[in-house]
């Protein structure tokens, strides 16, 4: 008889196992997907099956569903289509993370001027698209990252990448989001993209990443847990103008 208190561990190796010889592609995939509800019940049909107790089963995938944070639903999936056609022909970059999160990399060919916190017209139809998507998933949520390039040193930079967070959470704003739906981080210099050899590459290094994800509803027989608010590392400057 299989010892039902290992089986959890068990289909977990094999899951693991299994995305080793896949694409990373793949990988970024099932791993996504795992982070889902959908892995919480495939793995406890597993585990029933094993053991031959379908209850067992259902408990052990509900709460492996519930160790996922983020789901990707057909809503995600929707505005992923339509930032890609809002982004066409522009360098800014439309990704799903391995955790189920819409992200999207905007260099400042259409983001910022070096030493400026200020969004260039360009970067509006992007942000408007955005906005759109946020409004028609009341559930997602999105966090904003920005980055400068290396000129300048960090009593420099680190203001003027949070100050490009928030502007960018500004026009949001002004798009009728609600600013507690959007946090904002700065990294200053600290994560460059490419080195810092030529003005092409820090231009790619002045930017701001979003990223947008809709939380998993806990569902009313799973315990509640209160998780760790995000915390700004930085203090927003001052009110910028687009």
């Amino acid at each position: 008889m299989v010892n039902k208190s290992i089986l959890p561990a068990i289909v977990l190796v094999l899951i693991l196992g299994g995305c080793a010889n896949m694409s990373e592609s793949q990988q970024s995939t099932t791993k996504g997907t795992a982070m889902g509800t959908g892995a919480g019940a495939a793995v406890g049909a597993i585990i029933g099956a094993i053991a031959g107790d379908p209850a067992l089963g259902a408990g052990i995938g509900a709460g492996v569903g519930a160790v996922g944070g983020y789901i990707w639903s057909n809503r995600m999936e929707e505005q992923k289509k339509k930032m890609e056609a809002a982004t066409e022909g522009t360098k800014v970059s439309v990704t799903q993370t391995a955790d189920n999160q819409l992200k999207l990399n905007v260099p400042s060919d259409i983001s910022f001027d070096t030493g400026q916190s200020t969004i260039k017209p360009e970067m509006h139809p992007v942000l408007n698209s955005l906005a759109a998507g946020l409004k028609s998933n009341s559930n997602s949520q999105a966090t904003i990252i920005g980055y400068t390039d290396d000129t300048g040193n960090d009593s420099i930079n680190n203001p003027l990448s949070v100050n490009r967070a928030a502007s960018t959470r500004a026009y949001l704003v002004s798009q009728g989001i609600d600013s507690n739906r959007i946090s904002i981080d700065g990294r200053g210099a600290s994560e460059p993209v490419a080195a810092n050899t030529s003005p092409e590459n820090r231009a790619k290094n002045r930017r701001v990443e979003i990223f947008v994800k809709e939380p998993q509803q806990p569902q009313p027989q799973q315990r509640q847990q209160e998780l760790p608010q995000h915390q700004e590392q930085q203090q927003y400057i001052q009110q910028p103008a687009y």
